[in-house]
């Protein structure tokens, strides 16, 4: 199964319906570094409806400085199902979602995407919003878009934070609120394929082009 199978588009819209979500692991090397906790918070009509929390067994010792971040010791998961027998329900709970996070694109995605890449008969073709480069551009006047920034900007509770299920739901009172915000400049989205289209300037001068390229070619003049 080819890359392009396995990943949706990243999109940055505005929606009420959608599933948050967020994994602890136990280093930051998405290839090879393992999942120790995966948790979501389902939304329909801006509301959580149903949530998803579980700790994983990754089957090797825990390093002291991912503990120190979150908080999970290799006690806590030493009765854990692995990761084999977690993602099916995973996947089902995320099933025909757009799927909302903070640095998922450079970080929790790449950890699935792995697991997906090699296992035959799962994919994740899920489009996701990436409430990092959301912040970046409705939130500029922010030195940080740590998640923790974000929500003391809004004035948002951070107790629990770099625990999966509580980074979940802090995370999507986060996203509603900078629904809510527009942009420092107008923002197009792609008729193609839902992207967003950043300004560039080319040959002929200034156009707008797709940053889900080169799997979106749709440009626009400027």
């Amino acid at each position: 199964m080819t890359a392009s199978e396995l990943t949706g588009r990243r999109l940055n819209q505005y929606i009420e319906n959608y599933v948050v979500f967020d994994l602890e692991t136990t280093g930051v090397d998405t290839q090879e570094d393992s999942i120790i906790e995966i948790s979501a918070v389902k939304v329909k009509n801006h509301v959580i409806t149903d949530q998803f929390n579980q700790l994983i067994n990754p089957g090797t010792h825990i390093p002291a400085g991912a503990t120190r971040i979150n908080g999970i010791t290799d006690e806590m998961v030493k009765e854990a199902p692995g990761l084999l027998e977690v993602l099916p329900d995973f996947l089902s709970f995320i099933e025909g979602e757009v799927l909302v996070g903070h640095n998922i694109q450079s970080f929790d995605l790449l950890f699935l995407y792995r697991v997906a890449g090699v296992l035959p008969g799962i994919s994740l073709p899920n489009d996701y919003i990436d409430t990092l480069y959301m912040a970046r551009e409705r939130l500029p006047q922010l030195h940080r878009h740590r998640l923790t920034d974000i929500a003391a900007h809004f004035n948002l509770s951070t107790e629990g934070a770099h625990r999966a299920l509580y980074d979940c739901m802090m995370n999507q009172q986060c996203y509603e609120q900078m629904g809510k915000l527009s942009g420092t400049e107008e923002v197009y989205i792609c008729p193609q394929c839902g992207g967003l289209l950043k300004k560039r300037n080319g040959r002929f001068g200034v156009f707008y082009g797709c940053t889900n390229y080169p799997r979106c070619r749709f440009t626009k003049n400027g």
